[in-house]
């Protein structure tokens, strides 16, 4: 008689059904748990030690989440979402994690009451549906020319990363930045650099047109500035190319040794006479720049850059309206950039390029200081996140109330909608109404306040029509959070709800784990002692 798993290696470990199922809901509801204190103005930071002990101090979801290097597989799927809204809108990364936790954690509760996970999924998918229509109703419209509606959203943003205290200036920097660069309501992410630099202190940070870049002209006898720059942009090593493969050059007299050396001086030497015979003055380069191609290019006046990131290079091509070359035969002056100066500045005493007046005037720059690291880091990624949330208000042109607003209004309309329906998927939107109710209930614990007084008096005054009610947790009290200016992009809900409803629903469908198991010696952890592993990792 065959046993069940037989059929299969002894290094794979098998989990059916319901302990499945728990075991994945487990994992996802830990990994919502270990966000949760982040969210809100009043959120707590994670310290991050990596092996080689370097340190990220943040409150930034998907930071925490991918520095955590998580191996269970149901809590890699809740990374995944929180890397989605990331990549599509750039905010709200803890909110969708915890909106998938908390769908998760609800759906045990109607699979104990021997609900059918695929009743509960297209409960969750019909709720899921009847939310964005309520997104659409009532979002409210918001156009370019509203300066103070774009400072209010990135100030939102920024609330609760180490900017506050600045983030009146700062929104002011961001909308100027976007309003550089925007095109048509759209803005591209990589037009506007962050530039973080330790010195000085956060009210040092400031916008500046054009690009600069950490790094500095590979020698001093080169001009320390250009004007009417002409830029060449290469992304090949201006050195002799090292052998893939082990080589070995038998050399039997000195005479040979300097017929060597001398091959190797003229073969950079014609490397570099080609790139003086364009017409450039301004050189950057991905790769390295041997020492005598350095001296050659600083005799004939070349400003030069070696080791630029790709990035960079990327950015520089697109200000300077030149062609990145990856071949030394396709040099020609038609292919060269353009800038009105390029030069070697010292920011709290690091030594950067600064290209002015480009071609190309739609890239800027924001200039981070701060007095540690930790701090422009933190600094540097509000920034993005109130960049990023206006840039997609202005993609969509639509804003809502935040402070749990709209969460409260959603779930309100979700219920009303649920008593409509006439199967059991009704309980399954009671549910994913309950899990939007968790944002607003998060919020007053981060605050110290009382979540059951807060989520009472919520429904109570969405209830009577107050659909702008929200938590100010700068007064701690429930208001018209649109007067109140706490304001978000429409885009950051939409993508939430959509990702952690995808996430929910394709956990619940698994009822059968089939794991490859390391070797004994040394294996990490198992799906029976996953708690443990989940708890270390928070």
């Amino acid at each position: 008689m065959v046993n069940k798993g037989d059929f299969m290696s002894e290094n794979v470990e098998r989990t059916i059904g319901r302990d499945a199922q728990r075991n994945n809901i487990l994992a996802a509801k830990l990994v919502s748990e270990v966000v949760k204190t982040t969210l809100g103005p009043k959120g707590m930071d994670k310290m991050l030690v990596s092996p080689t002990n370097e340190i990220i101090v943040t409150n930034d979801g998907v930071t925490i989440l991918d520095e955590m290097q998580i191996e269970h597989p149901a809590a890699k799927m809740m990374v995944e979402i929180a890397k989605t809204q990331e990549k599509e809108v750039g905010d709200g990364t803890t909110t969708s994690v915890m909106i998938a936790g908390k769908l998760l954690e609800n759906a045990e509760k109607l699979l104990d009451k021997k609900i059918h996970p695929t009743v509960i999924v297209k409960g969750y998918r019909i709720a899921q549906e009847k939310s964005q229509e309520i997104l659409k109703e009532i979002s409210l419209k918001v156009s370019p020319e509203n300066e103070d509606l774009l400072k209010q959203i990135a100030m939102t943003a920024m609330t609760g990363k180490g900017a506050e205290d600045e983030k009146e200036r700062f929104s002011e920097i961001l909308v100027r930045a976007v309003k550089i660069v925007q095109t048509n309501n759209k803005v591209d992410r990589e037009d506007v650099k962050i530039e973080k630099v330790v010195g000085e202190g956060i009210k040092d940070t400031k916008l500046i047109k054009g690009i600069i870049i950490d790094k500095e002209r590979i020698s001093k006898d080169m001009p320390q500035k250009v004007f009417n720059s002409k830029i060449l942009v290469i992304d090949f090593p201006l050195e002799i190319k090292t052998p893939e493969v082990d080589t070995k050059i038998s050399i039997s007299s000195h005479s040979e040794l300097q017929n060597f050396l001398d091959e190797e001086e003229k073969s950079i030497k014609h490397m570099v006479e080609q790139i003086i015979s364009t017409g450039c003055n301004v050189l950057f380069c991905q790769k390295g720049i041997d020492d005598f191609a350095r001296y050659l290019l600083s005799k004939s006046g070349v400003y030069a850059c070696r080791r630029v990131g790709r990035t960079d290079l990327e950015r520089i091509s697109k200000a300077t309206d030149s062609k990145i070359i990856s071949n030394l035969n396709e040099i020609n002056s038609v292919e060269l950039g353009e800038a009105g100066e390029v030069e070697e500045i010292k920011v709290s005493g690091e030594p950067m390029t600064y290209l002015k007046n480009c071609k190309n005037p739609k890239l800027v720059t924001i200039l981070v200081h701060g007095g540690t690291k930790h701090v422009v880091d933190e600094i540097g990624r509000a920034l993005l996140d109130g960049l990023l949330d206006i840039a997609s208000a202005l993609e969509t042109g639509l804003v809502v109330p935040g402070g749990g607003a709209i969460e409260i209004e959603i779930a309100k309309r979700l219920r009303e909608f649920g008593q409509t329906l006439a199967g059991r998927e009704q309980l399954a939107v009671e549910e994913f109404a309950n899990a939007l109710e968790f944002i607003p209930i998060t919020l007053a614990e981060n605050a110290g306040i009382d979540p059951i007084d807060v989520l009472t008096e919520l429904k109570a005054r969405h209830d009577a029509g107050e659909m702008n009610a929200g938590l100010n947790l700068f007064t701690n009290k429930v208001e018209n959070v649109l007067n109140s200016k706490i304001i978000e992009p429409a885009k950051i809900k939409v993508q939430a709800i959509n990702s952690a409803t995808d996430v929910a629903t394709m956990i619940l469908r698994i009822d059968d784990v089939i794991a490859s198991k390391p070797s004994k010696k040394g294996r990490m952890n198992d799906l029976g002692r996953l708690p443990d592993y989940m708890e270390s990792l928070s």
